[in-house]
Formats: C-alpha cells, structure tokens, sequence
C-alpha cells in the first residue's frame, strides 16, 4: 500500500503562481505514473497533467498547457506541479494519482490518490 501526501496549495491572486508537491510512501514509486486531478464545485473531475514513470513524457490538458508543469523526482519519490499564470477558474481541489500507465490514469483506472489540497485563485 503506497500513500501519498500532498503539500502546497492555498491561496493566490490570479497571474500569482503555485507549486503542490505529492510524495510518496513507497520507494515503488518509481513504478508508476502519476497525475495530477482538479474538482471543482459542481464540475467534473478533470486530468490536469500527467507523467510517465521515466519522467520523459508529459501529458497537459488544453486549459493548463503553456502554464502548469509537471515533474517528477523518483530520488525523493515526489512529483510536482508547478502553477504559474493561474487564472480563477483554476480554482479546485487538486488530488495527485498514480496509475501503472498513462493510459491508466486517462481511463480512471488509479491506484492511489492523495488526500487533496485546496487551491484558490482570487480575481
């Protein structure tokens, strides 16, 4: 059983930038893929970013391309998202996952999940 626990997050004005930090509990961290998840209040759960266990492939979706970065460092079994440029609409709950695949993460089909974090982006 791996948990993941995330840091970062709170509260920015719109143009500020953020950094959320999910670390693992395993050192099998390694072995899976891990994303980045955003809800916001009546809307769906959206896929932000994803990473392949190498850290060689990325995956954005169109709302945060050009603006959020993910990044992982299996070293410290830990990925990241780097924010900057936030808009309001940014403003969710951003869980990080891990999956056995990118083409896991993208069907839903995770393992484990963070336990969220708040992130709230003032006009």
């Amino acid at each position: 059983q791996m948990h993941l626990v995330q840091s970062g997050g709170g509260l920015v004005q719109a143009g500020g930038s953020l950094r959320l930090s999910c670390a693992a509990s395993e050192r099998t961290f390694g072995s899976y893929a891990m994303a980045w998840f955003r809800q916001a209040p009546g809307k769906e759960r959206e896929l932000v970013a994803a990473i392949t266990r190498n850290g060689v492939g990325t995956y954005y979706a169109d709302s945060v391309k050009g603006r959020f970065t993910i990044a992982r460092d299996n070293a410290k079994n830990t990925v990241y998202l780097q924010m900057n440029s936030l808009k309001p609409e940014d403003t969710a709950v951003y869980h990080c996952a891990a999956a056995q695949t990118i083409a896991a993460l993208t069907t839903g089909r995770i393992d484990y999940w963070g336990q969220g974090t708040q992130v709230t982006v003032s006009s």
